[in-house]
């Protein structure tokens, strides 16, 4: 009989596992960039769309704006983006990057192939590793805001 409450069963353990090493990882083709995890974070969101404002880039990340807004704030002194406010509502900021921060895409360009070196896996089996975790990620929010939700209604 197993148990499964064995530590070596647990999902949640080999997902923190495999996040740490990742991060680990990153974190030596990041240093050569200039720039940490959480920044890069940012700047592939940029990347992708430049010009978003401070909440899309939050949606984007899954993070709230008192986590993104100190990754923002460095960036900018670092010369690798720019804020500002919008003339039609000043309390919404949009961020660009500048041309150090766009040049700094090519600089980054071989890190998901050296991240694929790295683990050893193939193409094939990276892409389904995303494409797993992208459905569990998107899973367990929705049951999270179900019971969220749930919970507020029995409270009322």
């Amino acid at each position: 009989m197993t148990d499964a409450l064995a530590l070596n069963r647990q999902v949640c353990f080999a997902l923190y596992s495999a996040s740490r090493e990742t991060t680990a990882a990153y974190r030596s083709m990041l240093d050569r960039l200039g720039v940490t995890y959480p920044q890069y974070l940012v700047l592939l969101v940029l990347w992708e769309q430049d010009g978003r404002g401070v909440h899309d880039i939050c949606e984007a990340l899954n993070l709230d704006t008192g986590t993104v807004s100190p990754l923002l704030k460095r960036l900018e002194s670092m010369g690798l983006i720019k804020r500002e406010r919008l003339t039609t509502d000043e309390r919404r900021v949009q961020i660009h990057l500048t041309d150090a921060g766009s040049a700094l895409k090519a600089r980054a360009a071989d890190i998901p192939a050296q991240l694929g070196r790295a683990s050893g896996l193939s193409v094939e089996e990276l892409t389904h590793l995303r494409d797993v975790l992208s459905r569990l990620s998107a899973a367990l929010h929705s049951s999270t805001n179900q019971h969220s939700s749930t919970n507020q209604e029995e409270q009322r």
